[in-house]
């Protein structure tokens, strides 16, 4: 089992990318509102998304390209290869940068009560995170990122795990919310942003860019699932243990959780006053987790797609992180949410998700690029039926965008 978990890898950027503020809410929300009954949703998502990160494991080791070469190479018409590059700068370099602000303020919303004596008017810890990110992404160091990811996802896992048992949840109740699909009143929306907040584009490109750097020979294929398999389980257990200590803390329909730092107060009698500080401790490690996989997948895609390489330090693949992440700090910061960019997003990430999924399906069957590492049927199957899923995803994404405008 060890040797394992020295695999680990570019699979725990996949977790860390997804588990971020938005999941970590989302998931105490659905908890904190219907029960452990949605805990089967949390199940498909992360069925989906090894699915899709396998298929992108595969295509990075064997095929040697990431998604975003790969649209560059396969797309011949010059039209709809533009057409496709622009869709995908759209929803990664754009959909990233308006993200950003999300992911940094997540990450310090566990310290506010010290940044408010102080009366900034803002966060200051916004400026530390952002700094700490910038650190890491301007050392070039793929293995360092990496490996400060691998430390995040377990801060993660320790917090939200403990917390989920120190909240003594229905075992029984846990075990049927997870094996007996149930769709609540008014829970469908629920559901689908559970879903959509572990099976996200970018992670993607991130995946498959990543895994050629870790493991350049078809010999490393075995160890990239056996990460993959492992890091996207343990991501949806964090997922699974923050909904539970949710249920397990406010039972169902409590309308006054409204954020996560709400379930510390439950486990004040266990903790006492370090309650609050453990809870933001998860929340700062998610966030910071997101704050440098969405930089970094926004250079990957960005790189791949114009041809620039994936040189970490490169100037180019540079000025694409760096401009991601100082339009995160300068709106998180400000406090300003600019809907105009946040509606594009959602629109553009919605037309990308299901499209790219498609894609990757119809690479991961040819053997031009996969020789005999093709899909087989189950692959296809499956890979088939989590389109369908992201194609929902992606119609329920626009259509709630275009409802704000």
């Amino acid at each position: 089992m060890l040797d394992k978990l020295k695999t680990i890898g570019p699979g725990a950027m996949v977790a860390a990318a997804f588990i971020g503020p938005g999941t970590v809410l989302t998931a105490t929300m659905a908890g904190s509102s219907y029960g452990y009954t949605l805990l089967w949703a949390v199940a498909f998502s992360t069925f989906a998304t090894y699915i899709l990160q396998e298929m992108c494991a595969r295509l990075g080791i064997i095929g040697k390209i990431g998604l975003g070469e790969a649209i560059r190479k396969k797309i011949k018409h010059p039209v709809i290869k533009i057409a496709a590059s622009f869709l995908v700068i759209a929803a990664i370099f754009v959909g990233n940068a308006a993200y950003e602000a999300g992911n940094l303020s997540g990450a310090v919303l566990g310290f506010e009560s010290i940044s408010n004596q102080w009366e900034l008017g803002f966060n200051p810890f916004v400026f530390l995170i952002g700094l700490l990110a910038f650190i890491l992404l301007f050392s070039g160091k793929y293995k360092l990122i990496e490996r400060a990811l691998i430390v995040l996802v377990s801060v993660m896992g320790f917090v939200f795990l403990i917390s989920a048992f120190m909240v003594k949840p229905d075992w029984l109740a846990v075990l049927k919310g997870l094996f007996i699909p149930t769709i609540p009143n008014g829970a469908l929306l629920m559901i689908v942003g559970l879903i959509g907040t572990t099976v996200v584009p970018y992670n993607l490109f991130l995946h498959a860019s990543s895994v050629k750097k870790k493991w350049p020979t078809a010999a490393g294929l075995k160890d990239a699932k056996t990460d993959t398999l492992l890091s996207v389980i343990f991501g949806g257990i964090i997922t699974m243990a923050i909904l539970i200590t949710a249920a397990a803390a406010f039972g169902t329909g409590d309308p006054s959780v409204s954020s996560v730092i709400d379930l510390a107060k439950q486990l004040e009698p266990l903790l006492g006053s370090w309650s609050a500080t453990f809870i933001a401790f998860g929340f700062l490690a998610a966030g910071l987790s997101s704050s440098i996989t969405a930089p970094l997948a926004a250079a990957f895609a960005s790189a791949e797609i114009f041809n620039w390489g994936n040189n970490l330090k490169d100037s180019k693949f540079r000025m694409v992180w760096f401009t991601v992440l100082i339009i995160g700090i300068i709106f998180s910061s400000l406090g300003f949410k600019s809907t105009a960019v946040i509606i594009f997003a959602q629109v553009a990430n919605g037309l990308l998700l299901p499209i790219i999924a498609f894609y990757l399906l119809w690479i991961m069957n040819d053997k031009t690029f996969m020789k005999d590492y093709t899909n087989g049927l189950w692959a296809n199957v499956f890979g088939g039926f989590v389109i369908l899923i992201t194609f929902g995803i992606g119609m329920k994404g626009i259509l709630k965008a275009m409802a704000v405008i």
